[in-house]
């Protein structure tokens, strides 16, 4: 039986106040049991304060990108041993808003998947279509093109200590969600390619559901068998919107 991971991700949003504050409430009201973990990813300069705080509690941080680059000159970038280095434990990859707003490419994503692992991190890898892909009956395609460059890349045993969230484009800040059925058949479809390369990793991989989930829709989507938690935007920015998803995640 898999895990569930409820993983927060902040985007360019916080303040070193803001921060102590959700950091304490998401804390101080973590569900008792076992099957599901906490994640939170904060923008980089909060990464040191916002581990420190974590330190010791049921929460784990990560980053919400690194560089493919161990160093050198590279103006603005991070490396992935600076980000271990203070702290972090995951690191999400080929965020849909990385590919469009910064023009990552699959093969970028890949190296970046890699350098995490280098480093002792575990890769939250993001995949998924955009509304035009949907329509155009593209979805699986994008997908498996998507998760063929890291697989080519890296190889199927990488996976596992990697994550794989699915992000269907077009359901991140419009306020529409894919149904439970929609995110199921993608997940399934999405764990059945690993199916065909390596059973054990199928069967252990977590699958995270990345479109716009909320504690409203958390149980309906959990309740799945292919989806394995979440990676959440906007919920994650209030501690009682965050701990809804975390107490149905407890409760799945």
């Amino acid at each position: 039986m898999r895990d569930i991971l409820v993983a927060g991700n902040w985007k360019m949003n916080g303040s070193s106040t803001a921060n102590a504050e959700l950091m304490s409430g998401i804390i101080a009201g973590v569900p008792e049991g076992s099957g599901f973990s906490l994640l939170v990813c904060p923008p980089f300069p909060y990464l040191a304060s916002v581990a420190a705080q974590a330190a010791g509690s049921a929460v784990s941080v990560g980053a919400q990108n690194v560089s493919e680059h161990q160093k050198g000159a590279f103006t603005g970038e991070v490396a992935p041993s600076m980000l271990s280095d203070v702290g972090c434990e995951y690191v999400i990859v080929g965020h849909s808003e990385r590919r469009s707003l910064y023009g990552e490419s699959s093969a970028q994503v890949a190296a970046k998947f890699q350098a995490a692992q280098a480093a002792g991190m575990t890769p939250i890898l993001c995949v998924g279509e955009t509304l035009e892909e949907r329509e155009a009956g593209t979805t699986e395609k994008v997908i498996d093109e998507q998760l063929d460059a890291v697989l080519d890349a890296a190889g199927v045993e990488a996976f596992g200590t990697a994550v794989i969230a699915y992000e269907p484009v077009w359901a991140i800040g419009t306020g529409v969600t894919a149904t439970p059925e929609q995110a199921q058949d993608m997940h399934r479809h999405i764990r059945g390619r690993f199916e065909a390369l390596n059973a054990d990793i199928a069967a252990s991989v977590q699958i995270l559901y990345g479109g716009s989930m909320k504690g409203e829709n958390a149980a309906g989507l959990l309740a799945k068998p292919d989806i394995d938690g979440g990676l959440i935007g906007g919920a994650s920015l209030k501690a009682e919107d965050f701990l809804a998803i975390a107490h149905a995640a407890a409760q799945n």
